[in-house]
């Protein structure tokens, strides 16, 4: 994709990798819209990025996610590119979830991660194939092809975003709008809650890394060891997974 020139829409770009996406975005010379639920987080990514445009909206939301469309569309129609970036990581065994009384606070996590951004990309790529230039970058994870055992949804909606993002590049590689996985490591952001990415990548190095990958125009863009989890062969995941559940064990007993 062309890396200036651009009206971006980010969700979740309040905080973490979307508001480091939006940072780069505008010193490139892009103007950006970033869109979250809390209005005074967006209000401090303002504050910080003065040229920002920002939108509280709940992407849980089927109206909310229209409405979205229509307030963009509507007073910004040169739009020409979406991050779906908005996401949510819980943590649980699935034996000591209450998935009776409490399957709300579970679905959450479906509903942002896989809901939302299937919706957001159905709603914005006719609007997209009427541009010169357009694309749909989907953020995924690493977990999406090597699942984190105490992270189920987490990971199995990341798996499902992936092939959703697989099949809409092949939909619409006959137009002129690209679509692009990113698909992280552990970075460290406060994803999940605060203090458990601490041991993942540097933000400013995993954002400087994916802005390189676009810059070469990759369509599949990993970065440190997501890079080689994305090509691993099935053996490969059964041994990662396992590794990784042994030495996270801990955290859920």
């Amino acid at each position: 994709m062309k890396l200036s020139g651009n009206t971006i829409l980010i969700t979740g770009g309040s905080t973490g990798i979307g508001l480091a996406f939006a940072e780069r975005f505008i010193k490139a010379g892009n103007q950006v819209i970033v869109t979250g639920r809390r209005e005074h987080v967006l209000q401090q990514a303002k504050e910080k990025l003065p040229s920002l445009i920002t939108r509280v909206s709940d992407l849980n939301v089927e109206a909310e996610r229209i409405a979205l469309f229509d307030w963009v569309t509507e007073n910004y129609p040169e739009v020409n590119v979406l991050v779906n970036n908005a996401g949510i990581q819980q943590r649980f065994h699935t034996l000591k979830a209450d998935a009776k009384t409490n399957w709300g606070y579970f679905n959450q996590e479906i509903t942002t991660n896989i809901e939302a951004p299937f919706h957001l990309s159905m709603l914005f790529a006719p609007y997209f194939t009427t541009k010169e230039d357009a694309a749909i970058i989907n953020v995924t994870s690493g977990l999406a092809f090597t699942p984190l055992a105490i992270a189920p949804i987490y990971s199995a909606t990341k798996a499902a975003l992936h092939s959703f993002t697989v099949s809409l590049r092949h939909q619409l590689s006959a137009t002129s709008v690209e679509v692009i996985e990113v698909a992280p490591p552990a970075v460290n952001t406060d994803l999940g809650g605060a203090g458990l990415h601490t041991h993942g990548e540097p933000l400013d190095d995993f954002a400087d890394g994916i802005f390189q990958g676009l810059e070469e125009g990759k369509p599949e863009i990993g970065y440190g060891t997501s890079v080689g989890r994305l090509r691993m062969s099935r053996d490969e995941v059964d041994e990662h997974v396992t590794n990784m559940y042994k030495a996270l064990k801990s955290a859920i007993e």
